[in-house]
Parts: C-alpha cells; sequence; structure tokens
C-alpha cells in the first residue's frame, strides 16, 4: 500500500524535525558506550549510522520535493 503524497510530505517533516535529532542523540550515545575509540573507528561508526538511517526511510522521502502528481491544477 503506496502513501499518499500529503502523507509522505507530512511524514518526511516530521522524521526531519523530530526523528533524525532523536536518531542523532542515540548516534552519539552509542560512540560514547564505545568510550571515545579512535578517530578512525569513530569516524567509520558514525559514516555507518548515518547510512542506515536513511535506508529503510528511502520511500518515504522519495518525490517529496516535486509538485504533487495528483495535482491536476
Amino acid at each position: 500500500m503506496a502513501l499518499p503524497y500529503k502523507t509522505r510530505k507530512r511524514l518526511s517533516l516530521l522524521i526531519l524535525l523530530i526523528g533524525l535529532p532523536a536518531y542523532i542523540v542515540v548516534c552519539v550515545t552509542v560512540v560514547n558506550w564505545l568510550e571515545r575509540p579512535s578517530i578512525w573507528v569513530e569516524f567509520l561508526v558514525y559514516v555507518a549510522l548515518g547510512v542506515v538511517w536513511a535506508l529503510p526511510l528511502k520511500a518515504v522521502f522519495k518525490g517529496v520535493g516535486k509538485e504533487d502528481p495528483g495535482d491536476q491544477g
């Protein structure tokens, strides 16, 4: 079941304004639990966690920046 355009647009805004900052806090907490690893390990962890959040949400963000395809006006 595909989400309507307006629902995807609102959901993407909610994810970016609330979900992403919360995810960033979780990522920093995870790195702190590792007791400050070397700079390269820390970099790789941040890169991996930075990619991981976007993969499952790709369908929500796809096409949101374009005009509403259902708008006939």
